[in-house]
């Protein structure tokens, strides 16, 4: 069966058209970009037009690089970016911009709830975190929670609010704008820490929604991410190119099918993903939380497991800033040029990829520089929105290559103690599934090894990922498989990575600096940045 599934990021698309059968295969793509805002007060927002225009421009590609006919979809869902905040009216029409997860505007929303109270655990209020954790085992202890934003709109912009109909996350908005359905997916439930995950009492947890003060007519039915939805609607069929009534299924967030997709589906699977953002998550079939590092179990697609999930919001991110100014020259000034031979393209498939040849020649330890990953604030193992990515270590023999490779070492020693906090808590598994677009390289893949310390696995179509959790999940929607025998068969590693033992002394030297880096640093951040 066909199945097309819309893997929403941060600022671009990847739309999948997927062979699902005894194996699953890619069997077209098609990328689109979009626009993210990022604003002087802490915003972070984006236009659902933008995002629409994307879906049917991508959508439209694909039956022009294959033989497949729009009514041979069986059919469709969104593997979308989480925590964003979309307001709608009663139409479905959203009413200003999305804010996306990376918004942190409503610092003074979440200080003026969490921030009051005798009694404080890391700077929240006692009772309502307790509150919190026994209905779902998580609570809103950052200022870029979903909850915070969707106040900052009622305090900010009243009159927009005024017409509020109901509140979404970006894959109900766009499953919203296919079907004319509004509804919401279990896990992006979850993801605004308002939802009851006990057993017997799924849904949006009444206390909760008056302790934090949201209305609950602005929180939409909630099914679950097999579910179907309705079809595609005329409108919706005539922009995308697709046929009236192709199924629509719930979908969600990405972090929701990255775990399927990567074949981590029993109990103590761990896997590290790197693309735009990267996290560490472990598989469990219970709920835990550790609200000192911000790590929670959040919900899975296959319903009664859960993904014990540690975030870096800005991994990929780095290596793409380290590309626009580091490896590319912004001023034309050049002090060394290195020719580019014609046959680069042959020999490389993107300038990351010659980046990932070009910092293989530093030895591990990048020289003794170190890079913090921090480029929009942290949210785990400690949450401040004033840490910042630094070069630490400098010295006048310093180069680019040194510098570069420092960055995507800096990217993993986050994630090992993104790991190493995780397993404070739970068992993580001794091979790591490493999956996103960072694991399309050797280099990186092998410097996460040396740096874990763990054998490190990758899979095929590893940046796409969430799309194959998603389209498993879908296929399952229709046929009745169970979702985690159909990952086990249907995900194989492709690759492994062994930890060099001859690189363990210099890397440990490192990785204690690194994590000294911010508790020596967290004032000169606030000084600067606060």
């Amino acid at each position: 069966m066909y199945i097309i599934i819309y893997d929403f990021g941060t600022s671009s698309l990847k739309t999948c058209l997927f062979d699902v059968g005894e194996k699953i295969t890619l069997a077209a793509a098609s990328n689109a970009s979009y626009g993210l805002r990022i604003l002087e007060n802490g915003g972070a927002e984006q236009d659902t037009d933008e995002w629409w225009q994307a879906v049917c421009k991508t959508t439209r590609e694909l039956f022009d690089k294959t033989n497949v006919t729009p009514d041979e979809v069986s059919g469709l869902a969104f593997c979308a970016q989480m925590q964003g905040v979309v307001l709608v009216d009663e139409n479905g029409k959203a009413l200003r911009p999305a804010m996306c997860y990376m918004d942190s505007r409503g610092v003074n929303e979440y200080k003026n709830c969490m921030g009051k109270g005798l009694v404080k655990v890391s700077g929240c209020s006692l009772y309502k975190l307790l509150r919190n954790l026994r209905v779902n085992y998580a609570g809103s202890t950052s200022a870029k929670d979903p909850v915070w934003k969707y106040k900052w709109v009622e305090n900010n912009e009243p009159e927009i609010f005024a017409r509020v109909d109901k509140w979404l996350d970006v894959s109900d908005y766009l499953v919203s704008r296919c079907t004319g359905k509004i509804i919401r997916t279990a896990d992006t439930a979850f993801a605004t820490f308002l939802y009851d995950t006990r057993k017997g009492k799924e849904g949006w947890n009444k206390g909760l929604l008056k302790m934090y003060k949201v209305k609950p007519e602005h929180m939409p039915p909630i099914i679950d991410c097999t579910d179907l939805v309705g079809g595609l609607t005329a409108e919706a069929a005539r922009d995308l190119g697709l046929k009236e009534d192709t199924p629509v299924f719930g979908g969600g967030g990405d972090t929701t099918f990255v775990n399927i997709g990567a074949g981590c589906v029993e109990p103590g699977d761990t896997h590290i993903y790197v693309g735009t953002s990267g996290w560490v998550s472990t598989c469990l079939d219970y709920q835990t939380v550790d609200i000192n590092a911000m790590i929670t179990g959040v919900l899975s697609a296959n319903r009664g497991y859960f993904n014990y999930y540690a975030e870096l919001e800005t991994a990929g991110k780095c290596y793409e800033w380290v590309k626009n100014h580091l490896a590319l020259d912004e001023i034309s000034i050049y002090l060394e040029k290195t020719e580019v031979t014609d046959d680069f393209e042959s020999e490389f498939t993107s300038l990351y990829d010659f980046m990932s040849a070009e910092v293989s020649k530093v030895p591990p330890g990048a020289n003794g520089v170190i890079f913090t990953p921090w480029l929009h604030g942290n949210r785990c193992p400690f949450e401040d929105a004033n840490a910042a990515g630094m070069f630490f270590n400098i010295k006048i023999d310093t180069g680019k290559r040194d510098m570069i490779r420092a960055v995507l070492e800096g990217i993993c020693y986050h994630l090992r103690w993104l790991l190493e906090c995780e397993a404070k808590k739970v068992k993580t598994s001794d091979v790591i599934r490493f999956v996103g677009g960072g694991s399309l390289s050797p280099v990186i893949s092998g410097m996460l090894a040396d740096i874990t310390g763990r054998t490190v696995e990758t899979i095929d179509n590893a940046q796409e990922v969430g799309a194959m959790g998603c389209a498993i999940v879908v296929a399952a929607g229709l046929t009745g498989d169970d979702v985690k025998s159909a990952s086990r068969r249907l995900v194989k590693a492709a690759h492994t990575y062994y930890p060099d033992p001859g690189n363990k002394e210099i890397y440990e030297r490192n990785y204690k600096v690194f994590k000294n880096l911010y508790r020596s640093n967290a004032e000169n951040f606030r000084r600067l940045n606060g």
